[in-house]
């Protein structure tokens, strides 16, 4: 037998192999592997949670509620803290919620996120004061086809079969360009 403070002191991956006969537990553990939590210690204080763990947590715990698929969620750079194997897994969650007919919204730098996104709102050029404008807007093959964006710039090496040289009315308009309604 384990003691409460030996299962607090289990990380969710060993708490999941822990307690194999309780499905019901089982399931909220995976929530949280599935969000890359899996190294956290059960009885981690919340004070000591990065703003990523926090919002994984929580959005853990959105996806152990019945899905409306009405839901939009804001995160606010999930990626902090996150190892790219984790960040797959992440990546994963978000498409689940969109396909259940969610809308995810996501302030993001890290850009094998951003890549991955259906619509991407690039905003610059620069930052601080000198950003906080539109530069592009469209899917991350269209933002990566504008000689202004700076991340469109980063996502061409991560989107080497984006044809640069297509024809004008397939590129990303500048900021002047009226957004879709979509």
């Amino acid at each position: 037998g384990k003691t409460i403070s030996d299962v607090l002191d289990m990380s969710v991956e060993e708490a999941y192999e822990f307690f194999e006969s309780s499905s019901q537990i089982r399931r909220r553990l995976k929530l949280l592997q599935d969000v890359g939590l899996d190294y956290m210690k059960l009885g981690q204080p919340s004070t000591t949670l990065s703003g990523g763990e926090a919002q994984r947590i929580k959005l853990a715990e959105e996806l152990g509620k019945k899905d409306s698929g009405e839901t939009l969620y804001l995160l606010d750079e999930p990626t902090t803290g996150l190892h790219s194997a984790d960040e797959r897994k992440l990546v994963d969650v978000l498409h689940r919620l969109t396909d259940n007919g969610n809308t995810v919204a996501v302030i993001e730098h890290e850009l094998d996120l951003v890549k991955n996104a259906d619509h991407i709102i690039d905003l610059g050029p620069e930052g601080g004061e000198d950003g906080g404008n539109v530069v592009a807007t469209g899917t991350p093959e269209d933002v990566a086809r504008l000689d202004d964006s700076h991340t469109g710039h980063y996502l061409r090496d991560l989107l080497p079969d984006v044809e640069l040289d297509g024809p004008r009315g397939e590129r990303v308009e500048p900021v002047s360009a009226p957004m879709d309604d979509d």
